[in-house]
């Protein structure tokens, strides 16, 4: 089992079924950049139990009851660091375009102001801690082990689908070649 797909900027990893890891079990990381500098990304499927509201509330700014969501765990690289993808670049300058309709980064300062005037809403934007992150040539060689398997996708599949499923139904795009793995269980000894 292989695919031809190359990792890039707009590209998901899909983990393999047995990694054994606390940041990348059964996870779907968006590539925002890959070259031969490294690899960077956000695992979109980890959701956190900590509210947006305990990163930003300070007493200038408070976040809404309806915008308060949970932080997810982008992965292991700066965990003491929040970032955000959004699909609003119309609003936010200084985002960088990971794929048709999602967007890295921006003015934290805008970010925090259209959230106040309730003009993002919290479908717009999603709120990380940490990254994960590849030295040059690193995730060539766990690609070689089998560890990943990249494809495409759109962002309406990457933010519309609950964190929980995203993982099985990444799997699915990937194709009958890899249609039992979202049959086997987390722990293979369980089995």
């Amino acid at each position: 089992m292989s695919t031809t797909i190359k990792p890039s900027s707009g590209t998901i990893l899909v983990s393999e079924p047995f990694l054994k890891d606390f940041y990348f079990t059964r996870s779907v990381i968006l590539l925002a950049e890959h070259s031969e500098d490294g690899t960077f990304g956000l695992i979109l499927n980890k959701p956190t139990n900590l509210k947006l509201s305990e990163t930003l509330n300070n007493g200038s700014f408070t976040i809404s009851e309806e915008f308060d969501n949970n932080i997810f765990l982008g992965g292991p690289v700066k965990t003491d660091s929040l970032y955000f993808i959004h699909t609003r670049n119309d609003l936010i300058e200084n985002s960088v375009k990971i794929l048709e309709g999602i967007y890295w980064g921006g003015n934290i300062d805008t970010v925090k102001h259209l959230i106040q005037q309730r003009i993002l809403t919290k479908d717009d934007i999603r709120f990380y801690i940490g990254y994960s992150g590849w030295d040059p040539k690193q995730l060539d060689e766990e690609l070689k082990e089998h560890t990943w398997v990249v494809t495409q996708t759109d962002a309406n599949f990457l933010l519309k689908n609950p964190p929980e499923l995203l993982w099985k139904k990444a799997v699915k795009i990937l194709g009958k070649d890899y249609s039992e793995w979202t049959n086997y269980p987390i722990d293979p000894q369980l089995n």
